[in-house]
C-alpha cells in the first residue's frame, strides 16, 4: 500500500512508516547525508522527487539489475544530473550488478561506502553521473537539457531496432525510456529541440517526468521562467498529464500506465513537487537546491521522517529485500524471456541474428569497407563533401546499422542516403518508416547532437551533419561524445572562408581549434578524394570515440598518387606527401583544401632548385598518437624553415612550425565575396605561399 503524504512538514508529526514510506525516506536520507557528507551537492530535488523514483524503479520499470546490458532493459535518464545521488540511491537499493571490461561481475555497481564518497577524488559516485563509470547510468548528463536530447535519441533508436529486427511471435524490441527533467531542463533550447523532434516523431515510447518545483539556484523560477509549459508541449504533440503531488505514488503510477498505453505520441508527466520535502526551514527554497542542508536542519527533517536523527547513511531492515523483490524479481523474469527468445531468433533468423548480435558487441558487419572507392587523379577534382558523399553511400549500404542525417542541410552536406531501400526515418504519417537510414533533424544541430550520443548509446552508428560554422551550436554534445567515448561521426562541410558569398557569419574560423582541443575527438580535414575515402576507413573501425570529418564546399585537384605518396598515409595523421629525395631545406605544410597550394609551390621550388618536402597534415591528434620516432621522420627537428597553410586559426600551428616557422591562417572573420577574391584577399595563393617560403629559406 503507498501512502499521499502531506505536500510540507507542519512542524511536527512523522511521515508513515510504512515499508514503500521507509524505501523513500531512504532515498531521501541518503540523497541528504551524502551531499552533506560531502559539503557540496544538490539536495532538494532527490528528497522531493523519491517517491517518484521509487514508485517507477520498483513497480514499474522493465530492468534486470543482475544483468545491466540486457539489450531490452527500459531507459532511465536522469537529465537533472545535479540530483545525481537519487540515481546512485537507486542503483545501491536495487542491487545493480557491476560491469567491467564490458562483462556483468557479481560484485555490486556501488556500495553504501561508494554513497559515503560522493564527490571524492577517484570515487564511483561524481557530482554529475557518469556514463560506464558507474554502471546503472545510462548516460552522460551533465549541462541541463543534454538528457532530454540522449532520451529522445535512445526512444529514436528503440522505434528504428524493433522496425527492423523485430518478427511476428518475436518483439525483440518494445522498451521504454523515462527520464527525470526539472525547471532548468524546460528552460535549456536543446530540450525544446528535442520535444520537437520527438512530437513530430510521434516517438510513443518516450516519458519525461518533469520535476515543477519551481525553483532555481536564483530563487522562485518566476523570475525568469513564467510560461505555460503544459500548452507548449501540447503545441509540440506530446500527450500531457499532471501530478498534483510528487508524493502521490498511487496515483503517478496510473500515470505511467496512461503514458505507456498511449503508443503515438511522447508524454510528458508534470509532477509538482516540494523541494527539499520535509526540510523544516528550507523546503520549497533555493537553500535546498544546491548547498547542504547543514546538520540541525538534517536532524529535524529526519524527526519529521520518522528517522534516527543521528545515523548517517542508515538503510532500515527490509528496505533492500523490499525493493528489489518489486524490480529485481520482474526484471530477472522479463530478461530470461528475452534471452530464450533471442536464442529462438538466432535460429529462425540468422542473418538478423548475427546484426543485433554484432550491435550489442560493438562490432562492424563483415564487408563494410568492401564498396569503397578509389578515385583517379584529377586536376579539377572534386570537393570532399561530393566526395564523401560517395563514400558514405557505399559504406552505409554495408552497415545496416549505420543512419543519420542533417540539421536540414543534406543536399549540401550531400549526406543522404541514396541507395535503394535507405528510407526515411519517420512515422508512416509523414510518409517514412520508423526503419528508415534518412534522419531528418531540422534546423537542430544543438539537438541532432545530443539525439546522435542517445542513438549511439543504443550500438546504432549515428551521423549527423552541418556546416563547420554550426559546430558552435553543437560543442556540448560534441564534448559529452567525448566523454562517454561514443563513436558518433559529424560531418561538417563548406569549411573555410572559401564558402565564399554567404560572408563571414558562415565562414569558419576559430572551430577547427576549438574541436582540435576537445579532448577525446579525433578532428580529419582530408586534402582530396583518396584522403577522404582513406579518412572513412580509419574512422569505422574507431567505437571508442566520436570523430569530426570536414569538408570543402569548393572543387579539390584528386592528386596522382603515382607522382605522390599514397592516401593511406592519413591513417598516422601526418605523412610525407612529397619530398626531395634527402635532407629537405625546407618543409611545406597544410591540412585540406589548402594541400594544393603547398604542392604548387613545391613544384616551383623544385624546380628552381630548392630540396622542400610537402607534409599532409589532415589529423593532428592521430599525428601526436604516433611513436616519437615517426612524427621526427616526418618533421626532422634540425629542419627549422617551415611554413603552415590553412584558412583558419593560427592557433596550434606553433607546435608543428617552431618559434621561427611561419604560418599562412587567417587573422579576421573573412568576407561576402566569391572564392577566388577571397583568396587572393586574404593571402591565400600560390605566390602568398612561395613568398613565405622564401623568407624561411633565406632566414634559415
Amino acid at each position: 500500500m503507498r501512502h499521499t503524504i502531506p505536500a510540507a512538514p507542519d512542524g511536527g508529526g512523522h511521515a508513515s512508516a510504512s515499508i514503500d514510506q521507509l524505501c523513500i525516506n531512504t532515498i531521501r536520507t541518503l540523497s541528504m547525508d551524502g551531499v552533506q557528507k560531502a559539503n557540496s551537492g544538490h539536495p532538494g530535488t532527490a528528497m522531493a522527487l523519491a517517491p517518484c523514483a521509487y514508485a517507477l524503479w520498483r513497480n514499474v520499470m522493465n530492468y534486470d539489475p543482475a544483468n545491466p546490458l540486457w539489450p531490452n532493459r527500459d531507459r532511465f535518464v536522469l537529465s537533472i544530473g545535479h540530483a545525481s545521488m537519487l540515481l546512485y540511491s537507486l542503483i545501491y537499493l536495487a542491487g545493480v550488478r557491476d560491469v567491467q571490461a564490458g562483462k556483468v561481475t557479481d560484485a555490486p555497481a556501488l556500495t553504501l561506502g561508494d554513497l559515503e564518497q560522493f564527490r571524492q577524488l577517484g570515487s564511483k559516485t561524481p557530482g554529475h553521473p557518469e556514463y560506464r563509470h558507474t554502471t546503472g547510468v545510462e548516460t552522460t548528463t551533465g549541462p541541463l537539457g543534454q538528457g532530454c536530447g540522449n532520451a529522445v535519441g535512445m526512444a529514436m533508436a528503440e522505434k528504428w531496432l524493433a522496425a527492423r529486427y523485430n518478427r511476428p511471435g518475436f518483439n525483440l524490441f518494445d522498451y521504454h525510456i523515462y527520464t527525470l527533467c526539472g525547471d532548468g531542463d524546460m528552460m535549456e533550447g536543446v530540450a525544446s529541440e528535442a520535444a520537437s523532434v520527438a512530437g513530430h516523431l510521434k516517438l510513443g515510447n518516450l516519458t519525461w517526468i518533469y520535476d515543477s518545483n519551481r525553483i532555481s539556484i536564483e530563487g522562485s523560477t518566476d523570475i525568469a521562467f513564467t510560461e505555460n509549459v503544459r500548452r507548449r508541449f501540447e503545441g509540440y504533440g506530446w500527450h500531457v498529464l499532471e501530478l498534483m503531488d510528487a508524493n502521490d505514488t498511487g496515483n503517478f503510477e496510473r500515470l505511467l500506465a496512461d503514458a505507456k498505453a498511449e503508443t503515438t505520441r511522447p508524454t510528458l508527466i508534470i509532477a509538482h513537487s516540494i523541494i527539499g520535502w520535509g526540510a523544516p526551514h528550507k523546503a520549497g527554497t533555493a537553500a535546498a537546491h544546491g548547498e547542504p542542508l547543514g546538520v540541525e536542519e538534517i536532524r529535524e527533517t529526519k524527526k519529521f521522517y520518522g528517522w534516527p536523527e543521528d545515523r548517517s547513511f542508515y538503510v532500515p531492515d527490509g528496505v533492500l529485500a523490499h525493493f528489489q523483490s518489486g524490480l529485481g524479481a520482474r526484471g530477472a523474469v522479463a530478461s530470461a524471456r528475452w534471452q530464450a527468445l533471442f536464442a529462438a531468433y538466432l535460429q529462425a533468423h540468422p542473418d538478423l541474428g548475427a546484426e543485433v548480435t554484432a550491435i550489442i558487441n560493438g562490432t562492424l558487419p563483415a564487408g563494410w569497407d568492401g564498396g569503397i572507392p578509389t578515385f583517379d587523379a584529377d586536376a579539377k577534382g572534386v570537393a570532399s563533401r561530393a566526395s564523401s558523399g560517395t563514400v558514405l553511400n557505399a559504406v552505409a549500404q554495408n552497415y545496416p546499422w549505420m543512419i543519420g542525417g542533417s540539421a536540414d542541410l543534406s543536399p549540401s552536406t550531400k549526406t543522404h542516403l541514396t541507395f535503394a531501400g535507405a528510407g526515411d526515418f519517420q512515422p508512416p504519417q509523414w510518409g517514412g518508416t520508423y526503419g528508415g537510414r534518412n534522419v531528418h533533424f531540422g534546423v537542430r544541430e544543438h539537438a541532432m547532437g545530443s539525439i546522435c550520443n542517445g542513438i549511439a548509446l543504443a550500438g546504432i552508428r549515428p551521423f549527423c551533419s552541418g556546416f563547420l560554422i554550426f559546430s558552435d551550436y553543437m560543442k556540448p554534445p560534441i564534448r559529452m561524445s567525448a566523454l562517454m567515448n561514443l563513436p558518433v561521426i559529424y560531418i561538417f562541410t563548406h569549411d573555410s572562408i572559401s564558402v565564399g558569398e554567404d560572408g563571414p557569419t558562415h565562414q569558419p574560423i576559430e572551430q577547427l581549434a576549438q574541436l582540435r582541443a576537445t579532448p577525446g575527438v579525433t578532428l580529419i580535414r582530408p586534402a582530396d578524394a583518396n584522403e577522404v575515402a582513406q579518412a572513412w576507413r580509419v574512422i569505422l573501425p574507431m567505437t571508442d570515440r566520436p570523430a569530426v570529418l570536414v569538408l570543402s564546399r569548393q572543387n579539390l585537384p584528386t592528386l596522382d598518387r603515382s607522382v605522390y605518396a599514397p592516401a593511406t598515409g592519413l591513417a598516422k595523421g601526418a605523412y610525407v606527401l612529397a619530398d626531395c629525395g634527402g635532407r629537405p631545406d625546407l618543409i611545406l605544410m597544410a591540412t585540406g583544401s589548402e594541400i594544393s597550394l603547398v604542392v604548387a609551390a613545391y613544384e616551383i621550388l623544385k624546380k628552381e632548385g630548392v630540396s622542400v618536402r610537402v607534409v599532409s597534415m589532415p589529423s593532428w591528434d592521430l599525428f601526436e598518437a604516433q611513436p616519437e620516432a615517426y612524427r621526427a621522420s616526418v618533421l626532422p627537428p634540425d629542419v627549422t624553415a617551415r611554413v603552415a597553410v590553412e584558412q583558419a586559426s593560427g592557433m596550434g600551428w606553433a607546435r608543428y612550425i617552431g618559434l621561427t616557422g611561419e604560418a599562412v591562417v587567417t587573422h579576421g572573420f573573412g568576407a561576402s565575396a566569391p572564392a577566388e577574391a577571397l583568396q587572393e584577399k586574404f593571402g591565400f595563393t600560390v605566390d602568398a605561399v612561395l613568398a613565405a617560403a622564401r623568407r624561411q629559406i633565406a632566414r634559415a
